[in-house]
């Protein structure tokens, strides 16, 4: 009875090694795979949303000196004819 016993003990610490080494590994292959995403996000040309706003501003304002600066040259050309 007791080498029955035994050998259920030394299968349950087998099992519990093989369970902490799989969970261990899957931590591992976790830490792999956010690294790798890390490095392959980081090699994109990602920009902030602020930097993506503030050009977008400049965008629109440059758009609009465009529109007063063709008014004006339509304008001149209007009193050249």
């Amino acid at each position: 009875m007791q080498s029955d016993n035994r050998l259920f003990g030394d299968a349950a610490k087998i099992f519990t090694g093989a369970a902490g080494t799989l969970a261990g590994a899957a931590r591992e292959a976790e830490a792999g795979v956010r690294e790798r995403a890390r490095e392959w996000i980081g090699g994109l040309d990602f920009v902030s949303r602020e930097e993506f706003e503030a050009v977008k501003a400049m965008a629109v304002a440059a758009r609009d000196e465009n529109d007063v600066l063709r008014a004006r040259i339509e304008k001149l050309e209007a009193a050249k004819e």
